[in-house]
């Protein structure tokens, strides 16, 4: 995960919420990426202070690594330097570490994370995470990336799907041998030139990774629980099981509750809230 102080509310709960459903807690092993220019020590104090027995590590990212290659997307957040970070994991961990589960910080386990780090990644994947084949592949780029054959032609032997990039287990030994994070800045530095896609760090992953992934079951992502990137209007759970709830998009579970004006899942957040403040909820 990546941790900084504007998320860390949300990643304490994530952090609580994944050692309540495991059933080796002591077996899990954290690793959190933090700015170089944050407050590491007030990071580590802050987790061990709950955590006191949590196995973990936190690693510092160098925001000029990717600040020169950061486009402006429709909401700021999606900016921060930080949140490009998950495409230098394989570069920020030891190499001693081939597997991991990515997780965001705005998101709470409701299973035992051992079953989706047992994902059988196959003979060749890099990353498995809940596919999504019915959303509009399309939206997800420019006009421009369409009406040119030689980008469009990116996925034209390739079943490509949305997938949220907030829940993927990664083979970093793939990754690494394989040379991912540098396809990744390549479609940065072309997005620098030509402007082929809105939203952030999703849409090189989706070039590089779209149609190759392992599809998980879409129990490990009932995400958009934070509405769109515009409004971030209450939503209810999609159809299934549930094993992962994530507020993606706008509005934040932490900051509707502060507000007094929570959507009604953020009451299934509240109680991972370490960190909270006085709230009250409807009844």
């Amino acid at each position: 995960m990546t941790l900084d102080t504007a998320y860390l509310r949300g990643s304490m709960a994530a952090i609580f919420s994944v050692l309540q459903h495991s059933s080796c807690p002591q077996n899990i092993a954290f690793h959190f990426v933090s700015s170089q220019s944050a407050d590491a020590s007030f990071l580590r104090a802050t987790i061990s202070s709950s955590f006191p027995y949590l196995n973990f590590r936190v690693y510092s990212f160098d925001d000029s690594t990717v600040a020169g290659l950061i486009s402006a997307s429709i909401r700021s957040a999606l900016d921060c330097p930080l949140n490009y970070a998950r495409s230098y994991l394989a570069d920020i961990l030891p190499p001693c570490v081939s597997r991991i589960v990515y997780l965001d910080s705005d998101l709470v386990l409701v299973d035992d994370i051992a079953r989706l780090a047992r994902t059988d990644l196959g003979d060749r994947a890099v990353v498995a995470a809940p596919e999504y084949c019915s959303a509009n592949f399309t939206a997800y780029f420019t006009p421009s990336f369409w009406s040119n054959p030689s980008l469009s032609l990116t996925f034209a032997d390739r079943r490509a799907c949305y997938f949220n990039t907030g829940v993927m287990v990664i083979d970093l030994g793939r990754w690494r041998e394989g040379g991912y994070t540098r396809k990744i800045e390549e479609w940065m530095e072309l997005q620098k030139r030509v402007r082929i896609y809105e939203l952030g760090s999703l849409p090189p992953f989706l070039l590089v990774f779209a149609g190759e992934i392992v599809p998980v079951n879409h129990r490990w992502n009932q995400h958009g629980l934070g509405g769109d990137n515009f409004r971030g209007l209450c939503r209810d759970l999609h159809p299934g099981p549930v094993s992962l709830l994530h507020w993606s998009g706008k509005g934040k579970p932490w900051v509707r509750l502060d507000a007094n004006r929570p959507c009604p899942l953020d009451a299934l957040w509240a109680p991972y809230d370490l960190l909270q403040t006085p709230f009250a909820l409807d009844s």
